[in-house]
């Protein structure tokens, strides 16, 4: 019982301090320098953004508007790529502790 008790505690502490990680890592993302093509290509993105966001959207049939979602999906995992960075969510942080903690 203390076993699960302790285990609890430092998912709970671990599952806390994370927030605050992200949140301090998000300052050091604005210093990541981009190569030319990486600007080119962020750039044909955020005019991409931009013309679909001005678009009249209530003519488009359902499949249509779908492949917009889908296209929007794809543009922005493409630009998170091209800003560097590992992200980990917190419940992978957890089973990686856990997993730590059954190896040790």
């Amino acid at each position: 019982m203390k076993k699960l008790l302790y285990s609890l505690a430092l998912v709970f502490m671990f599952s806390i301090s994370a927030s605050s990680v992200m949140a301090a890592d998000k300052t050091d993302k604005n210093k990541t320098e981009l190569t030319v093509e990486q600007q080119a290509q962020l750039t044909r993105i955020t005019n991409r953004v931009e013309e679909i966001r001005h678009m009249d959207k209530s003519h488009l049939s359902r499949a249509e508007k779908k492949e917009l979602r889908k296209e929007l999906r794809e543009m922005k995992s493409q630009a998170r790529a091209m800003g560097g960075g590992v992200y980990l969510s917190v419940g992978a942080i957890i089973i990686i502790i856990l997993l730590l903690i059954l190896i040790l």
